[in-house]
């Protein structure tokens, strides 16, 4: 054969390869298969996305880890986004969430009644939503609610002030969280049916709330009520503006709203920050104050004397009921519930967690003992 008409057969062989290689199908990789070392049947990826509100607060840093950790002993991935403490850009996470074609979206919102129109959206495209420790109101595109006992919280805080309150007189400081937040409601809710009857002989008095006063013969506020109490002393769940309104309020107050104090604070940020200032007005000879969250930095404060209490919820409880509900759901099942709660139009079934309150006395049982914490995370423990 001449050179040329070799180089003609080997041109043809090569286009007729080619021709080959391009109408063959494509092989498919899912993620886990991307990812397997060879050995045994990997698992079916879980079509959940999770949207937390902010990264600022390391109670939601807490939720994450565990998130991550249990879907991975389950053997699942999971897509978590952050809002940055914004309503639109949980909005732009609940639409990226979308696109990407979840089944399951599990979201604790910024702002519990913006966030409807972001979970309406979803609920258009058939995804499931489980609101995560705070409710969405104003829609009925909420299908399960996960949370801890939000009444049993505020009434745990109030509690402690009263078991360590003597006599009568005693200055009584209330905080609460954000107004956008429908928790903050039922952490004060709880808190003052506790509260009121103690305000109401005389063990405590009010000493940075005129609203407060206004209402403190009421045992039960109406929840316009509430919002004209929490616009006067809230935090917006912000360390600063914590500090910030405490400042406030003990440059305000008079002689005899200080000495020994109470303070409701709603949660372990503002508690510290609230903490610090009283702790540095020379006239408060000693405080008691509430927290929840059982943040590492306030569990040290307990140690430390620096801060009374806190109301701890075990994250780990709280996930795996999200993810128990998110794989019920997916599985067609009907996902397990202990009550509901009234989001405005609709009574939304809920999967409600215990909460305890840890002090000094029993902070290594509740924590340490536990596994929640190692010990190696604090100093001076009791």
């Amino acid at each position: 054969m001449s050179k040329k008409a070799l180089y003609s057969l080997l041109t043809l062989l090569l286009i007729a390869a080619t021709i080959l290689t391009a109408c063959a199908p494509a092989a498919t990789t899912t993620p886990d298969e991307s990812s397997t070392d060879g050995g045994g049947e990997e698992p079916e990826a879980l079509s959940v996305g999770i949207v937390l509100p902010t990264k600022d607060e390391p109670r939601w840093l807490q939720d994450e880890e565990r998130f991550r950790d249990l879907f991975a002993e389950e053997g699942y991935d999971v897509e978590i986004l952050f809002s940055e403490g914004s309503s639109a850009k949980e909005a732009q996470n609940v639409e990226a969430l979308i696109t990407q074609g979840v089944d399951v979206i599990i979201i604790t919102p910024h702002d519990g009644g913006a966030a409807a129109a972001a979970v309406e959206a979803a609920h258009e495209a058939g995804i499931k939503v489980i609101a995560y420790d705070r409710l969405i109101t104003g829609t009925d595109a909420v299908d399960y609610y996960v949370t801890f006992d939000s009444i049993a919280v505020g009434e745990a805080q109030a509690q402690y002030l009263v078991d360590h309150a003597e006599g009568e007189g005693n200055p009584l400081y209330l905080y609460a969280g954000a107004a956008s937040d429908n928790n903050a409601f039922l952490f004060f809710e709880g808190a003052w049916k506790v509260l009121q009857p103690k305000i109401a002989d005389g063990t405590f008095v009010i000493a940075n709330s005129d609203e407060a006063e206004a209402v403190a013969d009421k045992p039960e506020l109406t929840r316009d009520e509430m919002a004209t109490v929490i616009g006067q002393i809230t935090t917006n769940w912000d360390f600063n503006t914590a500090k910030t309104l405490a400042e406030s309020n003990l440059t305000a107050a008079d002689a005899e709203m200080k000495g020994d104090v109470f303070i409701l604070a709603p949660n372990d940020g503002t508690a510290r920050a609230i903490a610090d200032a009283f702790a540095s007005d020379g006239d408060v000879t000693s405080y008691v104050v509430t927290g929840q969250d059982a943040e590492i930095a306030s569990v040290q404060y307990i140690i430390d004397g620096k801060q009374s209490m806190t109301v701890f919820k075990d994250v780990r409880t709280l996930v795996r009921d999200a993810i128990g509900t998110a794989v019920a759901l997916l599985k067609g099942e009907e996902p397990d519930t202990t009550g509901s709660y009234d989001n405005g139009v609709i009574d939304v079934p809920a999967k409600q967690s215990e909460v305890i309150t840890v002090d000094q006395s029993n902070v290594v049982e509740a924590l340490i003992d536990s596994g929640y914490y190692d010990a190696s995370e604090f100093t001076g423990l009791p």
